[in-house]
């Protein structure tokens, strides 16, 4: 219901400012609402002679508050809505409620609303009403609708007509996106929804996880870490869901993001946390960011898995909240904000849909030159297990710490030992360096180190490194291993 608001008052009382529940509206505002206006009430609380000064010592602190929100500069008004509290009596008149009303109307505009498109309503609330039916009141969030159209309530799996409409207290045929109105159905029991989605028949999908492109609300504290578990308000349901993040390849980082769409041909990183200014950034970025600074993609996403399947229109608003969190607990609970791109209807969907989903992960093994063979290969060690099946990596290529390009050959003797071709051979200063290591060892073999072997093992380099590099897709189910 909060996806269509105009405008909307933040009240604040002003002998307290700002409260958490105050900053979490704050938050839901600026995700969902354009304009904002600031009411500080209870000023009757304020001793009379000091009233004025507080009132703007609160201003001025609200003002520092939203310098940084898209509410910045937006009309702050002090009254007192009801002066002396709910006991005083009724002769009290309000304080400032007329230059709030005045402010009101400045900040009043006409939004551009659009009748097209399936019809999506919000009902807050349903009830009977004797000889008529049962009547559903809400907000169009989208579309239109008119008499004798039927509607679907999905949750129910029902369809029902509509017999007659209402807009506050007078009968009309047709409403559209952003009023408020009152629809009659018949043979409905008003019990069965008290609150949910209403639409065009057969127009609401039913999920079981979605992608959906999203950013971090910068007031919550904690780090929005993969495989954690968040409320997820979506359509118009709170279900507990699993996340996974995942940003652009690191090539792609700046790349200009298309707008509610999402490419499936493209290739995705995949995120041990949502990558932000204060985030233990993942190593991949860190190698690639030579520069010191943290460089951040345009836009993250999610793989948001439910617990049980929600329904709700395509590329609906999506809010991850902690709401376990204790109220009480000076806190943000709201954590991330995004836009539904996918949503995947089928039950199997890690079977049928998720392979399509390109999202790799970087892998990194580090073994050693034992040996060389001869001018072209070298004996590796320390790379794979012993009971690694080594025929799985023959092909791939390697990199000697020394410069030189290798392919891994096959496995050699049966303690994880393995051969690498050099196809452009080794340099003589690799060869040399391996050719002190190995008589090094030799010597050591033979207990004579001597006070000249002591200064050439502290002047010799460190071993001579392999590296590994390959991606593996997190979906993919043969595990296949590619390098570029």
């Amino acid at each position: 219901g909060a996806q269509i608001i105009d405008l909307m008052m933040l009240v604040i009382d002003v002998t307290k400012g700002m409260q958490t529940q105050s900053a979490e509206c704050l938050v839901i505002g600026q995700i969902a609402c354009q304009k904002m206006v600031v009411v500080l009430n209870k000023i009757d609380l304020l001793p009379e002679g000091k009233r004025q000064s507080a009132i703007e010592k609160m201003t001025k602190k609200m003002q520092k508050t939203l310098e940084n929100t898209k509410f910045c500069g937006c009309p702050i008004v002090a009254v007192a809505a009801k002066p002396g509290g709910p006991e005083a009596p009724e002769s009290e008149s309000p304080l400032g409620v007329s230059e709030l009303i005045e402010v009101l109307k400045s900040q009043a505009y006409l939004p551009s609303r659009d009748p097209s498109g399936h019809f999506l309503m919000a009902v807050d609330h349903c009830f009977s009403i004797k000889g008529q039916g049962t009547v559903m009141t809400g907000t169009i969030l989208s579309g239109s609708v008119n008499l004798g159209d039927n509607v679907e309530i999905p949750a129910l799996k029902v369809t029902k007509k509509v017999k007659s409409m209402q807009m506050f207290h007078t009968p009309v045929t047709y409403a559209m996106q952003g009023e408020r109105v009152g629809i009659c159905v018949t043979q409905f029991d008003p019990k069965l929804l008290e609150r949910g989605l209403i639409c065009t028949p057969e127009s609401l999908h039913t999920i079981h996880a979605a992608i959906v492109s999203l950013k971090k609300i910068q007031y919550f504290r904690g780090a929005l870490q993969t495989k954690a578990k968040f409320h997820i308000t979506v359509g118009h349901e709170t279900v507990m869901g699993r996340v996974m993040f995942f940003s652009p390849a690191p090539a792609d980082f700046n790349e200009e993001i298309k707008e509610n769409v999402f490419d499936f041909e493209k290739d995705y990183l995949y995120q041990e946390e949502y990558l932000s200014k204060d985030s233990n950034s993942s190593e991949e970025s860190k190698e690639n960011d030579q520069a010191g600074e943290v460089q951040l993609p345009r836009q993250q996403w999610a793989l948001l898995e439910f617990e049980k399947p929600v329904t709700c229109p395509k590329l609906c608003l999506v809010i991850g909240s902690k709401l376990d969190t204790d109220i009480h607990a000076n806190t943000c609970r709201l954590a991330f904000h995004g836009i539904l791109l996918q949503g995947m209807e089928d039950k199997n969907y890690t079977e049928t849909f998720l392979p399509k989903l390109k999202v790799y992960k970087l892998k990194h093994k580090e073994g050693q030159v034992e040996r060389v063979m001869d001018d072209y290969s070298v004996i590796g060690r320390s790379l794979f297990k012993k009971e690694t099946n080594i025929q799985i990596f023959v092909g791939l290529k390697v990199k000697l710490s020394t410069g030189e390009d290798g392919i891994i050959d096959g496995g050699f003797g049966q303690s994880g030992k393995f051969k690498i071709r050099i196809p452009d051979g080794l340099k003589p200063d690799t060869k040399m360096l391996l050719a002190v290591a190995s008589k090094k060892k030799s010597k050591a073999g033979k207990g004579d180190t001597t006070k000249e072997d002591e200064s050439s093992k502290n002047d010799s380099a460190q071993p001579v490194t392999i590296s590994l590099h390959f991606k593996r897709y997190v979906f993919d189910t043969q595990k296949k291993m590619i390098q570029s």
